[in-house]
Parts: structure tokens; sequence; C-alpha cells
């Protein structure tokens, strides 16, 4: 089977379109359109459905567009050992968290990676799916869970409990709680307990919803928590990683907090010595040894 024919195959399954395929390939739309009908000779089947929007595969073009997908993925997979066997640090790496991780402690940690290796390239990828690592559709994964995946690497990074926090101005204007009852006279800011996040945050708010709050604010993520609560909209349930980047935040009902949310960093073992990775998970390390040192001193404060 021709193998040239093969990746162009994959282009424009990848994209929906002969033209959109050519740019990428830096062929023309012509070009593109032959060797499609030359693999579909050389196959005796069709693999697209062609129409006015675009084209769709066949059910014999998902089957071969399954196999060019698992071709790619090795390939990148070899092509990123062999990179990494050069001295430097540089490239793509791919890395997967939840958006709250990403947005709120990650991303604004970068700069120090990027200070030091300017020639890597990160593509951050932020969603609450878990991604198969194993399947290369992330090089490197942080999870509000240890992975379960036998053939993963995995590093427990820290613990996460889900707090109550307010803005100053917020309990200057409204009070500030001194016992769980007291929520029914205040606006909570939360995910609501069926949305996608982890169980213990679901379970608390659950348990604090029990307390009839007059008023909520529900959003989908932290970040939008977090943005409600800096500007005094409530009481709000968050991560207390967000301590060391928002001191201006002020704790309410110190004892109320969700159960423990280990927070791990999973590699495939295959990328063991790829020193992308390792300086990744450097970089992540020190981080967190700063943030808990940061903490133990706000603790003994």
């Amino acid at each position: 089977m021709d193998w040239d024919k093969l990746r162009i195959f994959h282009a424009v399954a990848d994209a929906g379109s002969l033209t959109h395929a050519g740019d990428s390939l830096g062929l023309s739309q012509s070009a593109v359109s032959r060797q499609i009908r030359g693999l579909e000779e050389s196959l005796g089947t069709t693999l697209f459905h062609r129409h006015a929007r675009g084209l769709i595969l066949t059910e014999q073009g998902e089957l071969l567009f399954d196999a060019t997908r698992s071709m790619t993925k090795r390939l990148e997979t070899a092509a990123a050992r062999i990179r990494d066997s050069e001295d430097e640090v540089y490239g793509e790496l791919r890395v997967t968290t939840t958006t709250a991780f990403g947005t709120l402690w990650l991303a604004p940690r970068l700069p120090m990676l990027y200070a030091k290796y300017p020639e890597l390239r990160i593509d951050l990828m932020l969603e609450e799916r878990v991604l198969d690592l194993p399947m290369r559709e992330a090089d490197v994964a942080i999870r509000m869970k240890e992975p379960s995946q036998a053939d993963l690497i995995r590093k427990r990074l820290m613990g996460v409990r889900m707090r109550l926090y307010a803005s100053p101005e917020y309990l200057r204007q409204n009070g500030t709680p001194t016992v769980l009852p007291d929520m029914s006279d205040h606006r909570l800011v939360c995910q609501h307990a069926t949305a996608h996040q982890v169980a213990a945050g679901a379970a608390l708010v659950r348990e604090l919803m029990t307390y009839a709050v007059r008023s909520t604010f529900t959003v989908n993520n932290y970040f939008g928590v977090l943005q409600a609560v800096v500007n005094n909209l409530g009481i709000g349930v968050l991560p207390d990683y967000l301590t060391e980047d928002f001191p201006q935040l002020v704790r309410v009902l110190p004892d109320v907090e969700s159960a423990e949310v280990p927070v791990f960093l999973a590699y495939p073992e295959e990328l063991r010595h790829s020193k992308r990775v390792s300086a990744f998970r450097d970089f992540v390390l020190d981080g967190v040894i700063a943030y808990r040192r940061q903490r133990s001193a706000m603790t003994e404060e």
C-alpha cells in the first residue's frame, strides 16, 4: 500500500475537506483528489461519501482512518523519542489537566519554565475528560485522582481540599458566618453539585445546600467561581491551592472543608527518558515544593 497516499488520505479524513487537507499538505485540491481516487481504486472500495458540505467517511473509510490514526501516533512517538536523544530540551509537549488547575495554578507558573527552556513549546489542553496517554492524546497529564492504567509512570504531587472563601469587601458588607447554619444568610458561589468535578467538591456543595442557602450562583468551573468571589458576589467553594496566588481571599468557616483530593502527574512509560517530559516534571515538582513551603509558612503565622 502506498504510504504517501495513506498520508494524504489521513489528512483528508482528519480535515473533512480536500481543500483544507491540500492546504495543510502544500498540495492542490486536484492533486489530493487524484491521490484519493488512486487509493480507492487500489483498494477496490469507496472511502468517502461526497456532498456539498464536505466529505464523510464510509464504513471502509472509518476502518482505514482508525489504522492511519494509530500509525500516526506511533510515528509521533518515534519522532519524539528521536528528538529526545539530543541534549537540548525543545519541541512540543502536550499537557492535559483540568480547567481549574491549568488556569489557576499551572499557567501562572509557566513563564519560569519558558525562561529556562525557551525552545520548548507547551500545548496545554484544559478539559475535564481524561485523555488517553498511552494512545498519545497527550504526553503528560495532571489529574485529580491516581491514574488506573498500568503502563503509566505516576507521581503524587500534593493533596487538595475544597474550602470556603470570600473577599474582605463581601464580608464587610454581609458579615462573616461563624457556624454552618449562618450560610442561609449568604450567597453561595460554587459548581453545581451535578457538574463534572471531583467527588469531594460535589459532596461539600451538597452538604452546604442542606442549610437552606438563600441565594446561589453556580458556574461550571472553579475559574468562574474565583472571578465571582474576588468581585464580591458571595462565599465560594474553591480549591485551597489558590491561597498562595490570591492571599487576599479570606477563609470562611475554617472547620468546613472537603475530603482530600490527590493530585497526580502521569506520563507513558515510553517517555521515561524524554528530556522534555523530565524538564516539565521537575518544573512542576519544584513548583509544588515552593507551594508547600508557602502554605506551611501561612499556617504557622
